[in-house]
């Protein structure tokens, strides 16, 4: 198969959708990154997403919709607290839990009796699902563990002749994938942390939310991010949590040992520190950008002969809880600074 790559206007909206209806893969642009898309009611056009990816056929995907009725076609009920979130953040960069109705492909729900949905904020996606008039299941476009993409570029190095086409939309805004929020209790659920802070959703519903981020799952995971490994960069990548002076002698161990190190790392720490590659990701104040940055840092280390990644930590508040939850799944290891000493 080779794949087409379609620069994003009408008559290439037309044609990738015209290969949705027909059960074909194509990749497209969101906000937060590229997603997989494919007809969320074919179970044969999704098993191609599982099969492109080499993705464990227990992690459920996303639907992406077009706006909220069509949501309404697929779920037994839009919950209140999930209408609240909705009409907050849709579109935007939020997926709700809710039970689904049945019409939705098993492969992609899982097996589960939920879905997660959300309605993406960027025109090129709700333009190719309103063309197409169908619900479309979409993980990010990568290989399964590596770094999501942000670029169409990103797409084609992994995928290149796996699926029918890229269309490109430019550079994605947010950089990490969006919160999912489980919406079928009498209560919010985060399942992921992403774009929507947990403080934002707890400031629409004016209740507590309950945080269930965890790395691993023994269950059939509810959303995408909870059981599996993910965002490897090429080598191993050591997360170094301990203050600058920890970071740089951590530098100086593995050079003394003859190994390229290559930085993942603010642009503070980068003015202070020396290695063979330094990637920043912008500056400690603005997380904001270091989330938009960091799936191009770490993809980008593919380009040197780094023997390994030193990355530095970030402070967790707002979209900072989603950037560090995935660096913890990127890394090989935590390195902690041991302060009792």
């Amino acid at each position: 198969m080779t794949t087409s790559f379609l620069l994003w206007n009408d008559e290439n909206i037309q044609k990738a959708s015209e290969w949705l209806k027909q059960g074909e893969v194509v990749a497209f642009p969101t906000e937060t990154v590229y997603g997989l898309g494919a007809d969320a009611t074919n179970e044969a056009a999704i098993g191609k997403i599982f099969k492109a990816k080499g993705r464990p056929s227990d992690n459920p995907l996303i639907v992406h919709l077009s706006d909220v009725e069509q949501m309404s076609r697929y779920v037994t009920e839009i919950t209140p607290i999930a209408k609240q979130l909705i009409e907050a953040f849709m579109p935007g960069p939020l997926t709700v839990i809710l039970k689904s109705n049945g019409k939705i492909a098993k492969n992609v729900t899982a097996g589960l009796d939920t879905v997660g949905l959300r309605i993406p904020d960027h025109l090129a996606a709700r333009e190719l699902i309103k063309a197409c008039d169908l619900p479309i299941a979409a993980p990010s476009a990568n290989l399964s563990g590596k770094p999501s993409p942000t670029s169409a570029v990103h797409v084609y190095q992994d995928l290149k002749d796996k699926i029918m086409a890229i269309l490109d939309g430019g550079p994605t805004g947010v950089g990490v994938e969006s919160t999912v929020v489980d919406c079928t209790g009498d209560h919010a659920v985060i399942l992921r942390p992403g774009g929507i802070t947990k403080q934002d959703i707890e400031h629409v519903l004016q209740a507590p939310v309950e945080d269930a981020t965890i790395l691993e799952t023994k269950d059939k995971p509810k959303s995408p991010g909870m059981k599996y490994t993910h965002y490897e960069p090429e080598v191993p990548m050591i997360l170094i949590d301990g203050d600058d002076d920890y970071f740089r002698t951590q530098i100086n161990q593995y050079q003394s040992e003859g190994k390229k190190v290559g930085l993942l790392v603010s642009e503070e720490l980068a003015r202070r520190s020396q290695a063979d590659t330094v990637m920043t990701v912008g500056t400690r104040e603005d997380i904001a950008t270091v989330a938009n940055q960091l799936y191009h840092a770490l993809r980008s280390f593919k380009k040197t002969d780094v023997d390994v990644i030193l990355a530095e930590t970030f402070n967790e508040d707002g979209v900072g809880q989603a950037v560090m939850n995935r660096m913890r799944k990127a890394a090989t290891y935590i390195d902690i600074e041991d302060k009792s000493k």
